[in-house]
């Protein structure tokens, strides 16, 4: 059998405690139900005697129902000179209401010193008293070695001291931490190794942070030298640079250490659970990732494309469905035939090119990101590209030629007004329309021109405008690029306009936004059209 390895998960705390952070209370009850499903053992629910919201979670997470994990709640050890039965952190443990327990306790000579300013032997009496009081009272034991790494550089012996002391007052797990995150793999190691050799009964864990870039390392390292508990948090979530990212951790350890972490069917849920997080967190989930980021298997250098069209593990490491990504081609001045080749079969699109065909549209792709348009960020503009350069496309509808006014006269308002002429399926349509700014009225021009014949664009919204100039140095002479986001609601697609001018840069992109799905449904009713003949012939037969 394979060896087990017990998943600790602290988004709900120590992630909580990222800059820019604030979970709700319904967040936190959202997020727990998340984790569980995905399977992790333990979920560290927060902090119950150190602010209300955390007491009111852990009353509000008894009808969670949850099916896997352990709710756990955190606290400290007891206080210097008092009792860990009279010690309110320490009863407000009890009074959340969870099997689990985690107490953090000092490992460090320094910290008991110049932080709790107390004696090294008292600091040992807190963590024994605290930590035997909670299991008299029936409570499973976590017990958070903090700063262990520092302490144990500063005075190893001290540092072990503490081990044993929890390890005699009866924790069940000892989680040995890099609390400034500044320890290296080597250390982390050698220290694990260590405490593993004197207490080979022990239920060892690591809690590593991001200070040094190496928490996932530590981690791993840590799991090698004999750690079997695992503490992290979702995408990396923490004080400072953040803690180990699970997201990373859990398919390592599963995948290619072959070791029993989460249940195997729900490992597939981890690109999800991710992305959730973020979602809940109000965080933009970052592209490059490790397994989970939109960015972690995609492709762009044309040699590169070229090979994992042949033998996708060429540059993969893992299949991207393991862990519920997806493989993506990009098109760009890098690209070559094969990223053409390989994005068309991706998309719902019947095309059929020729080599030639490919590499002439490869340069003129790099001959228009030469200019600053960028596909690699707009691929509905690279879809529509693709279909206009098909003979036989016909588009939905042509802009002839617009006029923007932007007129402030004394003591008025600002006031913005397009007017634009199209060719709307042979008929000339000539709209105006007035708007909050000159986007916004070439947007509602173009919608009277359009709606009437495409009622469906009603849904289509645009979601968000980003501008970038391309030459600082050119100051407001520079070419700039404009990238528009739009959905209807079900699908989204980003579009890329360039130009000298910013008006002009934005209505190609605005253009771009509204034919794309028409082009879309239209391929739509195509593909449902030839299905529904074919199903008329095949019962003919």
């Amino acid at each position: 059998m394979a060896r087990s390895i017990t998943i600790l998960d602290t988004t709900l705390r120590d992630g909580a405690q990222m800059e820019r952070i604030s979970f709700s209370v319904k967040d936190k009850l959202r997020i727990a139900r998340k984790l569980d499903s995905l399977g992790v053992h333990y979920i560290e629910g927060g902090w119950p005697g150190s602010n209300p919201k955390d007491a009111a979670f852990f009353t509000e997470a008894r009808n969670l129902d949850l099916k896997h994990a352990r709710l756990a709640a955190f606290g400290c050890t007891r206080r210097a000179g008092t009792e860990a039965s009279k010690d309110r952190s320490i009863v407000a443990l009890l009074e959340a209401d969870t099997s689990t327990v985690v107490i953090v306790g000092k490992s460090s000579d320094v910290h008991v010193r110049y932080v709790l300013g107390t004696t090294m032997e008292e600091n040992l009496s807190m963590i024994e008293d605290s930590i035997a009081w909670l299991k008299a009272a029936g409570k499973e034991v976590i017990f958070d070695a903090e700063h262990f790494f520092d302490g144990y550089r500063s005075d190893a012996t001290y540092a072990m001291a503490t081990v044993r002391t929890a390890w005699e007052a009866g924790a069940d797990c000892i989680v040995l931490c890099d609390t400034n995150g500044g320890a290296l793999p080597w250390e982390v190691s050698r220290a694990t190794e260590r405490v593993r050799d004197e207490f080979p009964q022990l239920s060892l864990g690591i809690h590593a942070h991001d200070d040094s870039g190496v928490a996932v390392a530590n981690t791993l390292v840590a799991v090698e030298a004999g750690a079997s508990h695992i503490q992290g948090t979702i995408n990396g979530y923490g004080e400072r640079c953040g803690n180990a990212n699970l997201c990373a951790v859990i398919p390592t350890l599963q995948i290619k250490m072959g070791l029993d972490v989460i249940p195997p069917e729900r490992i597939s849920s981890l690109t999800e659970v991710s992305r959730y997080v973020s979602e809940v967190a109000n965080l933009k989930p970052y592209p490059h990732w490790p397994y989970v980021g939109r960015s972690a298997f995609a492709h762009k250098a044309g040699l590169h494309v070229n090979a994992i069209s042949k033998m996708v593990k060429s540059y993969e490491h893992v299949d991207p469905d393991l862990v519920g990504n997806q493989r993506r081609v990009l098109v760009s001045e890098l690209a070559g035939a094969g990223n053409i080749q390989y994005k068309i079969e991706e998309l719902p699109l019947k095309m059929e090119l020729s080599t030639a065909q490919a590499r002439d549209l490869v340069l003129h792709i790099k001959e228009m990101e030469s200019k600053g348009f960028q596909f690699e960020g707009a691929e509905g503009s690279l879809e529509l590209l693709l279909c206009r350069s098909q003979p036989g496309y016909l588009a939905p509808f042509e802009v002839l030629d617009f006029i923007v006014l932007v007129e402030k006269r004394k003591g008025g308002e600002i006031l913005a007004e397009a007017t634009v002429k199209a060719r709307v399926d042979g008929v000339i349509m000539h709209t105006a329309a007035e708007g909050n700014g000159p986007v916004n009225a070439l947007d509602k021009a173009m919608r009277k021109a359009l709606l009437q014949f495409y009622p469906r664009l009603a849904d289509v919204q645009l979601t968000d405008f980003k501008v970038r100039i391309l030459d600082e140095q050119a100051a407001t002479e520079a070419q700039t690029r404009v990238l528009i986001d739009a959905s209807d609601g079900e699908n989204s697609w980003s579009t890329v306009g360039c130009s000298a001018n910013i008006i002009e840069a934005s209505f190609q992109a605005l253009i771009d936004s509204l034919e794309f799905p028409l082009m879309r449904y239209r391929l739509h009713e195509e593909s449902a059209l030839s299905q529904q003949v074919c199903a008329q012939t095949e019962a003919c037969r």
